[in-house]
């Protein structure tokens, strides 16, 4: 392994200045394809997120990454954590890959070079995904991964016009260290 940030198929690293176009891209197709709907955002203000982003310290380990393509350094999405509760050892993950590079196993592999930092350098005990119950691509990941069904949060989300549930799923370091997720450790 060359770096612990890097896997078969992608490479996870920081976000830099000029990535803000990948990243208007991905807010444009999680738009498209079912994603809460967000004000529309400039390319000035694409630009100056990149900016802060790149500068940003990760803080109670929240932070976010780029997942680029291992084989072409082509920017393909973004995985990261975004809450966290350190005392009580569990965090929450994202993952979003850009439209015309789904199904390539990208996905996956951020996820789990995430969870085997989060799980195996930061100690945490456990991981939470909230995926909204329409969205089976992402419900059958997070079950490859070994999440499993914690819950559901019925009509929870305003979206297109109507209501949405939210799964709630987990995944515990032990679940993760028997090697329940592919890849991981």
């Amino acid at each position: 392994m060359t770096s612990f940030w890097t896997g078969e198929r992608v490479r996870l690293r920081g976000i830099e200045p000029d990535d803000w176009t990948a990243f208007m891209r991905l807010a444009a197709d999680e738009e498209r394809l079912g994603s809460l709907l967000q004000p529309p955002r400039s390319a000035e203000g694409h630009r100056a997120w990149a900016r802060e982003q790149a500068v940003l310290r990760a803080e109670d380990d929240r932070f976010q990454l780029v997942v680029e393509a291992a084989d072409s350094g082509q920017v393909v999405g973004a995985v990261g954590s975004y809450r966290t509760a350190p005392r009580a050892g569990w965090f929450e993950y994202g993952v979003t890959i850009g439209a015309d590079q789904r199904r390539r196993g990208y996905a996956a592999e951020a996820t789990t070079l995430l969870l085997r930092h989060m799980f195996e350098e930061r100690r945490y005990h456990k991981c939470q995904a909230r995926v909204f119950a329409h969205n089976g691509a992402s419900l059958a990941l997070q079950r490859r991964l070994g999440f499993v069904e914690e819950g559901r949060l019925r009509d929870h989300v305003f979206h297109g016009g109507r209501h949405h549930d939210i799964v709630l799923m987990g995944v515990l370091a032990g679940e993760f260290a028997r090697g329940r997720v592919p890849g991981g450790g």
